[in-house]
């Protein structure tokens, strides 16, 4: 892995850590179960979900709330099958 994929992967784990317990579990697993897979298309995927607030983030996760882009919506399922 270049040293450069291994900052911006640090930075998007780093993200992954917030303020409901529940996202932080689920986005612990998620990085246990795939950090090794990302590629950049899930990389730009979490960087689009993260940028959102948590509650906002745990209505996508949780199912309450769907979201029309594909790619995201997969990483979603990623994230909640982890």
């Amino acid at each position: 892995m270049s040293e450069d994929r291994h900052i911006r992967l640090g930075r998007l784990r780093w993200h992954c850590r917030r303020a409901l317990l529940e996202l932080d579990l689920l986005f612990e697993r998620f990085w246990q179960r795939h950090g090794d897979t990302i590629d950049m298309q899930d990389e730009a995927a979490l960087k689009q979900l993260l940028a959102l607030e948590d509650h906002d983030l745990w209505a996508l996760v949780s199912g309450a709330q769907k979201i029309d882009d594909p790619q995201v919506a997969q990483m979603i399922e990623r994230i909640r099958t982890a």
